[in-house]
């Protein structure tokens, strides 16, 4: 048994430090995804506590293959907490276009010339919505039919979203000076 499946068999017992220990570890990256999605600090810290309380109570449910397997449930975790304070917030206007979706093509890595940085501020102006579908799809890797099962939207919403996010991305680096900002 290695030493995360260990804290992890120890937090079902109800361990208090194996608790701390879970969460001294991972609550920075898990608060860097709560922010991908609610940009305020109130409202990511509410995400990551709700989001850790969650986890504690179904741990149970989980079954620990490798210490991968845990970082991927606690982020899917954390994205779902954060999707339903958007959802019980109503702050997730989709603008639904009548016309077919036009098929999305794989995310293509981005110019090495792009800064994180300049993407993540570009990310963060996005309209709710957009980021959100584009936080799911191209940053948690989530496919089009999970998202629109996750926002009660349709397939065509989810993939039609993210171009519009995509192409916006696009826009906003250009106009920030990056011209290799086609590959998003």
């Amino acid at each position: 048994m290695n030493h995360w499946q260990n804290v992890v068999e120890m937090c079902k017992q109800g361990n208090r430090f194996a608790q701390n220990r879970l969460y001294d570890n991972f609550a920075k990256k898990l608060y860097r995804v709560a922010l991908r999605y609610v940009p305020q600090p109130q409202e990511a810290e509410e995400v990551l506590m709700n989001g850790f309380l969650k986890f504690f109570k179904g741990l149970d449910q989980f079954e620990y293959r490798d210490d991968n397997s845990l970082e991927v449930w606690l982020k899917r975790i954390v994205a779902n907490e954060a999707l339903m304070l958007l959802r019980k917030q109503k702050s997730l206007p989709f603008m639904v276009d009548s016309s077919e979706a036009e098929e999305i093509s794989s995310l293509d890595a981005p110019d090495a010339a792009v800064s994180a940085e300049a993407i993540y501020a570009a990310i963060l102006e996005l309209p709710t919505g957009y980021r959100t579908i584009f936080n799911l799809y191209a940053i948690e890797g989530f496919n089009h039919e999970e998202i629109a099962n996750q926002l009660n939207i349709s397939v065509g919403t989810s993939k039609s979203q993210l171009s519009k996010a995509r192409k916006m991305l696009q826009e906003k680096l250009k106009n920030a000076g990056y011209e290799q900002a086609g590959a998003i």
